[in-house]
């Protein structure tokens, strides 16, 4: 049998090489009025809470953590929860209500209109992210998604949508961490080293 490793491998990395400069070509704009979103909302003292399933998850996890260390700037921590962390809340909403419901009732407990939710989820179709979108408009709270393919169910609730425009999976997910660090690193540059930027939004 042919050895296919280097073919697989030169694919990979050709495709998501071609993905992540088209993804980041067609929403540079978008990014950066996110980030500046975000930054807006932690300076008025509001957080950034994020739910997802699977590797979403972990990038949720991944994302928050990169803001209450930090990035690259030595900086203060900033307020970014992960709403996949906590099994007794995730185990007990389930049990309890149904899976579809576990980001719903702990974005209702601890969100605050103003917050920002970011929402990632490849198909833009599970229940459990598209119902806690639909919370998140009804709280007031400005809803980030991050989906793939067409955006799905979630694409018409959100404020922003991070399009990536394919169908592969593994691909989708690796440019939403790379967005997310971006996302990261200029929340950082317009909280802590151009806050004119902000400025106008804040007041005052």
């Amino acid at each position: 049998m042919e050895d296919r490793t280097l073919t697989i491998l030169k694919e990979h990395a050709e495709a998501g090489a071609t993905l992540r400069q088209r993804f980041f070509e067609r929403n540079a704009d978008l990014l950066a009025e996110i980030a500046k979103s975000m930054a807006v909302t932690m300076a008025r003292e509001g957080k950034i809470l994020l739910c997802g399933n699977g590797g979403s998850a972990a990038d949720c996890q991944h994302i928050a953590a990169e803001f209450t260390n930090r990035f690259l700037l030595e900086r203060p921590p900033l307020p970014a929860l992960s709403l996949t962390t906590d099994t007794s809340a995730l185990t007990a909403i389930g049990n309890d209500y149904g899976f579809d419901q576990v980001f719903e009732k702990q974005l209702r407990a601890l969100g605050r209109t103003g917050d920002v939710l970011v929402a990632i989820s490849t198909s833009g179709n599970s229940a459990n992210i598209v119902n806690a979108v639909q919370a998140a408009r009804e709280m007031g709270i400005v809803v980030v998604g991050l989906s793939g393919r067409d955006g799905g169910a979630m694409a018409p609730l959100c404020d922003y949508l991070l399009l990536v425009e394919d169908r592969n999976t593994p691909l989708i997910q690796e440019i939403h961490i790379a967005a997310g660090h971006l996302l990261c690193r200029l929340v950082d540059y317009y909280l802590f080293e151009n806050v004119a930027l902000i400025q106008p939004y804040l007041g005052g």
